[in-house]
């Protein structure tokens, strides 16, 4: 299957400038010969018209770039032909070189076989995703230090301190007759612990930066939850009037925060209505508190609690809250010490407080950590969940050490956690994991 050549569309769908076709592998410059006007020539661009050989007409002026191996993405032999970005062209061109030679890729299969040829290892793969899919700057900047290769390096060395101390264990089970010199097993162990633990420190952090904070805002009708939204958006996003209950959805929109990036969640006011448009709302408000990251609860500072506050806080026990004592431009009124979690007094009207709000968002969710572009992040939860038992079985290996267990017991541990640290980079991985993390990608990348 990884002989074929394949090709795709690797510009997203409808219209634009510009629309790239792009194959890969050992036909790619021959079935694209048949179809184009010019020569190719390597690593240039080259002008001319693709051409239906059936008609001998003209199917689109483009400019070709053919690109030899092994110096391309998959390593292959690589052809791009650049047309006109409507569907038509590139539909036509597509199906053209697929006419002659080549197959459709399979979603992600560009970066597959870079990845199956040694190009990139695999949590470099993943990296490609995270940052066609960066929502900040900040987690561009994160996405691209794993593309890089860093949190790589950082796993090879583990893995490489572990295979010696594995090498030396093993030789002493092996030839327990030779005289094999003293190595240092303990600390070399506890260091390789601290290095993961290190790593596992940065992922929740980074699986923000990665993935965004899911935050709910919630309250009973009219205490300014659009108002809010519109706010910190910094736009008027949604209809906002003095008749309690204008919004019957959630609406969802997002904001950068920090380079952290919300998604901003604004709810139905949750009271308890027999309408039936009302109360549907309201079960929607409902599922979105146990979805969230985060609950901006709003109340309304300038009256005093009411019933409907109250349950609205029975709901949110287990969840991380920011309170936003909203119309604060009036007299406060209400019951500040009855509210659970940190307390930001807003008005939505005039602006005050959204700025502490803001910073307290981040704060919230960041831990008062702050993140630096030089730390080595750790932003994908299956790498947490990799380090995660990697790290487990190293205290493993060093209780049976600490016991003065025989030399097998640690060796079955650190055989452990050097095969978890292999599947972060691909070097003990299964084809299911591959075919499910390379099924998120789109087709053409």
């Amino acid at each position: 299957m990884y002989q074929d050549t394949i090709a795709a569309i690797s510009t997203p769908l409808g219209e634009g400038g510009i629309g790239i076709v792009r194959l890969s592998g050992q036909e790619a410059r021959s079935i694209v010969d048949k179809i184009f006007s010019s020569h190719l020539a390597n690593r240039r661009l080259v002008y001319g018209h693709i051409i239906d050989p059936e008609s001998d007409k003209a199917v689109d002026e483009v400019l070709v770039c053919y690109m030899a191996s092994p110096h391309t993405y998959t390593t292959e032999d690589i052809v791009e032909i650049n047309c006109h970005g409507g569907p038509l062209p590139l539909q036509y061109i597509l199906e053209l070189v697929l006419r002659y030679g080549a197959r459709l890729a399979y979603p992600g299969e560009f970066t597959l076989r870079a990845f199956l040829n040694g190009r990139i290892d695999l949590a470099q793969a993943e990296a490609v995703l995270d940052v066609i899919r960066a929502k900040t700057q900040a987690g561009l900047r994160v996405a691209v230090n794993g593309l890089e290769g860093r949190l790589s390096a950082r796993i090879k060395a583990i893995r490489t301190q572990l295979m010696s101390i594995l090498a030396y264990l093993t030789a002493r089970i092996d030839f327990p007759e030779d005289e094999i010199e003293e190595q240092e097993v303990m600390g070399p162990l506890s260091q390789a612990g601290d290095s993961l633990r290190q790593l596992i420190a940065t992922a929740d952090n980074g699986i923000i930066y990665r993935q965004g904070v899911r935050t709910a805002i919630v309250g009973r009708p009219n205490v300014g939850k659009s108002s809010l939204l519109n706010r910190l958006l910094r736009e008027d996003r949604c209809i906002v009037t003095p008749i309690p209950g204008t919004t019957r959805d959630t609406v969802e929109e997002m904001i950068n925060l920090g380079g952290i990036p919300f998604i901003l969640v604004d709810t139905a006011g949750i009271f308890h209505s027999k309408d039936t448009v009302e109360a549907l709302g309201i079960e929607r408000s409902r599922k979105a508190i146990e979805q969230a990251d985060l609950v901006l609860l709003v109340v309304d500072a300038s009256g005093p609690l009411t019933a409907d506050d109250r349950q609205i806080m029975g709901l949110l026990q287990d969840k991380i809250i920011l309170v936003i004592a909203n119309k604060c431009d009036l007299p406060c009124q209400a019951e500040i010490t009855e509210l659970p979690g940190k307390v930001v007094f807003a008005s939505a009207l005039n602006g005050k407080g959204i700025e502490e709000l803001e910073q307290e968002m981040v704060s919230t969710v960041l831990g008062r950590k702050v993140f630096t572009s030089d730390v080595i992040v750790v932003c994908n939860p299956r790498h947490k969940d990799a380090l995660g038992r990697a790290e487990r079985h190293l205290t493993s290996a060093l209780s049976s050490l600490e016991a003065s267990l025989p030399d097998d017991f640690i060796t079955i541990d650190l055989t452990a956690a050097l095969n978890t640290l292999g599947e972060i980079t691909g070097e003990t991985v299964q084809q299911d994991l591959l075919e499910t993390i390379f099924s998120q990608f789109c087709i053409g990348k």
